[in-house]
């Protein structure tokens, strides 16, 4: 056993003294040595009940014949984090986890890992330990928040968020808004739509790095707990057949994952973690591929934000395998592949049938033939640009209007909050990427606010920086290069003309190439915004989005 190098010899007698010191008896370091990441704290409503999901995981693990030993990894909640100083510390969180949980995992020599997160980064984070790592590992994350209720109609945190923008518009009172946030959120568990927490866990299932349900089974369901004992029971049964996640996370799986994301329409924020988790797998993911697989991928589900239903919904209707096996009826998947259950993806889910086609529709009848996200290219984004195409309403899907430009969020809400922003209007809002943010902010915040003024279907969003699952309309995220490293963004004037042709994947400004280089010859960098601390080092190691804002070794 891999943790044999603390447990037998001589010569670590000093490290069975500390052992003992643990309280661990000789018949528990004759088993195999388990590590569980809890990701609970006191502070993110997905992870407050994390707690009771390791004590599961524990007894599955020692149900099982091994022992299960507990060590933490951090969490931030976007949406306290969203709109101040704060969200700028929440995609950073991402390779911190990866790191200390490596750090750990390394140190102590465990056999294998279960990891428990829930909400944005840890899934990725920890995903990207995994492969690291590399010892047999299983993911159960603390699952989805039940949807709330207001006025007979369900509810979730974007319908806050927009709330806040109704009232700026005057079409909402106090008491309007009141009454939405104390039942948008009513238990715990990661935010009830389609966001980015719940999109990663319902891509692990895609990967294969989680059981069935991971993605999808509410928080407080008991059936939750039983998962969670699965998975310390299956972690053990991984370790004795020595599959790793290196042999789950190949390739094909990450092309599994990405239509998975397609058909369900997740976050555009997996467009982020996914090139990063494939990097530390040792598989090249470029973004180039991705409209490759939306071309030929429908889309089966409109989740909140795209539309009325919810994670517990899409759980009821046979969850992320209902969707496979509807993706597999096309040939999309690859189903000769591994996968944390100890079997194939082919074997996984061929008998989960779609329950409710209301909910997820049959691939013979979808809301699209194309998948749920676009990657956008063209000289307002070289690189890239990133937009979720199933939460974009018709009228926007092309469009052409003026600039109203802003060099941070805060100058943006202002205006779009006071009035100044109109119909036919394109917001760009810049230097907010993973360097000039630094931290590349998510912008639900002037998302919700234009939601909620009115203006979704006849204004653009295009950033630098990203966006929450929770924003929906025209929303366009990760425009690369940069505005901090010059990027063509950081060009665009008051007033030029954008073009955006989703269809198309085309994001252009209506500059001339002449005009552009006088521009960019007059450019200067900025100041950085944050000089100390890890921010700072953060901003020099970063590389763009559309590299999945890795760090450079």
């Amino acid at each position: 056993m891999r943790s044999d190098a603390v447990k037998v010899g001589m010569q670590q007698a000093p490290h069975r003294s500390l052992f003992n010191a643990l309280g661990l008896t000789e018949e528990e370091l004759s088993k195999p040595l388990v590590g569980i990441v809890s990701s609970y704290n006191e502070i993110v409503p997905g992870h407050m009940n994390l707690d009771k999901i390791v004590e599961a995981v524990k007894v599955g693990v020692a149900m099982a014949g091994g022992t299960p030993i507990v060590f933490p990894a951090i969490a931030v909640c976007d949406g306290i984090a969203m709109g101040h100083t704060g969200m700028k510390y929440s995609l950073v969180t991402r390779d911190l986890i990866a790191d200390s949980t490596e750090c750990m995992a390394m140190a102590h020599q465990f056999d294998a890992l279960v990891m428990v997160p829930n909400c944005d980064k840890n899934v990725p984070g920890l995903l990207m330990a995994a492969a690291r790592v590399n010892v047999p590992t299983v993911f159960v994350s603390g699952g989805p928040m039940l949807a709330g209720h207001v006025r007979g109609e369900k509810r979730s945190l974007s319908s806050m968020f927009e709330a806040v923008g109704s009232y700026a518009a005057g079409t909402m009172t106090e008491e309007d808004v009141k009454e939405f946030e104390c039942n948008v959120c009513p238990t715990c568990g990661s935010c009830s739509g389609m966001y980015t927490a719940n999109s990663m866990n319902c891509l692990t299932e895609a990967l294969g790095m989680g059981l069935r349900g991971n993605g999808t089974i509410p928080a407080v369901y008991s059936e939750r707990i039983k998962l969670a004992k699965h998975a310390g029971m299956k972690v053990m049964e991984l370790l004795e057949k020595n599959i790793r996640p290196r042999d789950i996370m190949t390739e094909k799986a990450f092309m599994n994952a990405l239509t998975v994301d397609m058909a369900l329409g997740c976050s555009t924020n997996s467009m982020l973690h996914l090139p990063a988790i494939a990097h530390e797998a040792g598989v090249e993911l470029n973004m180039e591929i991705a409209n490759e697989v939306s071309a030929k991928t429908p889309n089966l589900c409109h989740l909140a934000p795209a539309g009325p239903t919810y994670m517990e919904d899409l759980n009821e209707a046979g969850g992320v395998y209902a969707v496979m096996n509807e993706l597999n009826k096309k040939g999309l998947l690859y189903t000769d592949i591994i996968t944390a259950t100890g079997k194939t993806v082919g074997e996984n889910i061929e008998e989960c049938v779609n329950k409710d086609p209301s909910v997820i529709r049959p691939v013979e009848n979808p809301y699209s033939t194309t998948g749920g996200i676009a990657v956008l290219k063209g000289n307002l984004a070289p690189d890239t640009g990133v937009v979720k195409r199933s939460a974009v309403v018709p009228e926007m899907m092309v469009h052409e209007g003026p600039a109203r430009v802003f060099d941070c969020e805060e100058d943006a809400i202002d205006a779009i909050k006071g009035g100044k922003i109109v119909a036919g209007d394109v917001v760009v809002i810049r230097y907010e990427g993973p360097k000039g943010g630094p931290g590349m902010r998510e912008m639900l915040n002037p998302t919700s606010a234009i939601a909620g003024m009115g203006l979704g279907s006849t204004v653009a969003l295009i950033t630098d920086g990203r966006f929450s699952g929770a924003s929906r309309g025209a929303s366009i995220g990760h425009v690369s290069p940069e505005a901090a490293v010059g990027g063509p963004i950081a060009l665009v004037e008051e007033g030029d003309i954008i073009k955006i042709n989703i269809p198309e994947n085309k994001l252009e400004l209506a500059v001339s190439d002449e005009e552009l280089e006088a521009r960019r010859a007059k450019w200067q960098p900025r100041e950085p915004k944050v000089t100390t601390g890890y921010l700072a080092r953060y901003a020099k190691m970063v590389t763009s989005g559309n590299r999945g804002a890795i760090l450079e070794k």
